[in-house]
């Protein structure tokens, strides 16, 4: 399969998968068989929505700001560093990650945690890989916008 704009081949189809197995184990295992949601019977509800939101609101902010390189209408032909990425280097993952990570919080769900390492392993892999695109594009442009911002945290001091 061939890259399309700066993408790993396999991205967005390993998204999807990754997607419905997700929702498929987090709601299974939150809602019907309950194996792994103990920790729910000792970090109250409210807490958990309360991590819920704020992850989601952060999530929210990446993907509206992120998606301005994805946006078909407007795409830009240089590199982007404004933005959420003048935070992080990916914030269209990093809003999935987040958005997984606060379905699983929000019931305590183990196995979903436990499958959100594959998830993220995943999501490293196709970030380096067009990291590597972005590369050869923009050369040391891109190797200096990497040097002062963090790939998924923040770089405190250098925004």
């Amino acid at each position: 399969m061939k890259e399309k704009n700066g993408e790993h081949p396999f991205g967005d189809a390993g998204q999807l998968i990754l997607l419905g197995l997700f929702l498929v184990v987090w709601a299974v295992d939150s809602f019907f068989l309950h194996k792994s949601t103990f920790l729910s019977d000792y970090v109250p509800l409210y807490i958990r929505l309360v991590i819920l939101g704020l992850v989601f609101i952060t999530a929210t902010y990446l993907f509206m700001s992120g998606h301005t390189v994805v946006s078909h209408e407007r795409r830009p032909a240089g590199l982007v560093s404004t933005g959420a990425f003048r935070y992080v280097r990916h914030p269209l993952y990093l809003a999935s990650i987040l958005f997984y990570v606060g379905l699983a919080v929000s019931t305590a769900s183990l196995f979903s945690l436990g499958l959100l390492v594959g998830i993220l392993i995943f999501y490293n892999y196709i970030a380096s890989y067009e990291e590597k695109l972005l590369e050869a594009r923009f050369g040391e442009g891109y190797r200096s916008y990497k040097k002062r911002t963090g790939k998924w945290v923040p770089r405190i001091g250098r925004v």
